[in-house]
């Protein structure tokens, strides 16, 4: 399916107390100038008019560059901005109840922390990739549980399913897990907390290409 092959690349993560200074909008078109493919609104902030508007101005950008939109957690948001799908986490509503608001096309990604077992129930259920991290320190989920390289190998020999690792990856530690299998690299400090956002995501886009993969 087409949206599948859309899932690979820099995966970048909004966040709220990063877009401050600058400007959500701002900071995400400089993102997917750099070449960002996949964009995940975060923000677990109560004003929700604010959240569907900064979600609606989101889905217009990645129309534009042709990107994708996700949104964390709130399959109602996903639904009224019209973004391309949704990420789940452990709380949050499960996958079937999400799929059925959302439709078929609707993509879906779940979290799954340190656990294969979570990626490979997820990918019964439907799920379109699977997210796997923290992999190295960081600042935006220090307590985040700690994951390895090798489970994106052994989630390679199990699913067909694109997967995501994040957690406190930069231009020189991203490549590593490419190769352990990761589709996307999700970046929240690396790349909106960077002064350069379009540089830092150029940066970050660059490791996805066969030539360094393979240097």
């Amino acid at each position: 399916m087409s949206r599948d092959r859309r899932l690979h690349g820099l995966y970048a993560i909004t966040d709220a107390r990063l877009a401050a200074a600058r400007g959500l909008a701002t900071q995400v078109e400089a993102a997917l100038e750099g070449g960002a493919r996949i964009i995940q609104y975060r923000d677990k902030g109560s004003d929700r008019p604010r959240r569907l508007r900064e979600a609606e101005t989101l889905r217009q950008l990645t129309e534009r560059y042709r990107a994708l939109l996700i949104i964390n957690d709130d399959v109602e948001l996903a639904h009224q901005c019209g973004a391309d799908g949704v990420h789940l986490g452990r709380d949050d509503i499960t996958l079937p109840e999400a799929r059925q608001r959302l439709g078929t096309g609707a993509i879906i990604g779940v979290s799954c922390y340190n656990r294969l077992e979570l990626a490979l129930q997820a990918g019964r259920l439907g799920a379109d990739y699977v997210a796997f991290g923290r992999f190295f320190s960081s600042r935006s989920k220090p307590e985040a549980v700690q994951a390895e390289a090798q489970l994106l190998r052994q989630a390679r020999q199990h699913l067909q399913l694109p997967l995501v690792a994040i957690g406190g990856i930069t231009p020189e530690n991203g490549r590593q897990l490419i190769e352990a299998g990761a589709d996307m690299l999700a970046v929240i400090h690396a790349v909106f907390g960077q002064p350069d956002i379009r540089l830092a995501c150029t940066q970050l886009q660059n490791i996805f290409l066969p030539e360094k993969i393979s240097s």
